[in-house]
């Protein structure tokens, strides 16, 4: 026993040391990530930029802000947007949606979807040059959606009620404590209406498709790559390297350099996403579906 305490008494001294000093290695470790000088060795000048949308769409300030940079400078060539996205938000989806118009003005624009392109993140790729989706991709869900939990049944059993002072008889519309009144209900059906007129109308423009027969491309079906190329939502199904190609040609560039997210980038973006999609399961929400 003596002699295995000898043994691992070393990484026994080790994880005490990282235990009582987390904290301050956690700080040297993220001031190395943003001072530590990079060797310019090799160095190229990136003409070609990759940008991610994925998971549930909640705030795309990132994403907007990536799009934004890529259209204001001018080494960039062209922007690779690569999404796997079950949708989310109205408002951060259309964010999405007009930098991308915004960006196509001055460079091409190749949307990929490597996962899901559905409902938001649809929404967010239709201004692009060209939409082309892995073949085992799922593409689609044009569609709107706000749903809520009724908790009046659970508040009964546990003896809790609701005060309110309100003002606008509109006001509880969407609350979780008791179920929606007839006109509440018509109140949020008109609301969800309107998001999907202009969600359709929006496709039809970009995609050039008709708008009055969206119940072929719309009406929320899920298509597999293959159909949404039938029916014009996408414009050629292949993988992220066919993507990349498409964009070089668009582009232009001779001697294509790629620019890509760092290691650690990728950590705090996918940090950022788990903690924000915890939000859509408690609130009463409108999302893209």
């Amino acid at each position: 026993m003596h002699f295995l305490k000898m043994l691992f008494a070393p990484l026994g001294a080790i994880i005490d040391y990282i235990q009582n000093h987390f904290k301050a290695l956690l700080f040297v470790l993220l001031l190395f990530v943003l001072f530590f000088p990079m060797p310019d060795d090799g160095f190229e000048s990136v003409n070609l930029q990759r940008i991610e949308l994925n998971g549930p769409i909640i705030d795309t300030t990132e994403v907007v802000r990536s799009l934004e940079e890529a259209r204001g400078n001018p080494q960039i060539e062209g922007v690779l947007l690569v999404a796997d996205s079950p949708g989310g938000a109205v408002a951060p989806s259309v964010e999405v949606a007009y930098a991308v118009k915004r960006l196509r003005e001055t460079k091409p624009v190749v949307v990929y979807a490597k996962g899901m392109l559905a409902s938001g993140s649809y929404y967010a790729s239709i201004w692009a040059d060209e939409i082309i989706a892995n073949p085992g991709a799922m593409v689609g869900s044009i569609g709107v959606i706000m749903q809520g939990a009724n908790l009046q049944g659970l508040m009964e059993k546990v003896g809790i009620g609701t005060q309110v002072v309100k003002a606008g008889k509109y006001k509880q519309a969407g609350t979780p404590d008791r179920t929606w009144t007839p006109y509440e209900r018509a109140e949020i059906e008109k609301v969800i209406k309107d998001t999907y007129a202009m969600f359709v109308h929006d496709v039809a423009d970009a995609r050039g498709l008709d708008p009055d027969k969206s119940s072929v491309y719309a009406d929320a079906h899920i298509f597999t790559a293959r159909q949404a190329k039938a029916v014009g939502l996408i414009d050629s199904v292949g993988v992220e390297y066919d993507a990349r190609q498409r964009l070089e040609a668009r582009s232009g560039v001779s001697d294509p350099v790629w620019s890509e997210e760092s290691d650690m980038e990728r950590f705090f973006r996918a940090l950022g996403v788990e903690g924000t999609s915890m939000m859509q399961l408690y609130f009463p929400h409108m999302v893209l579906k």
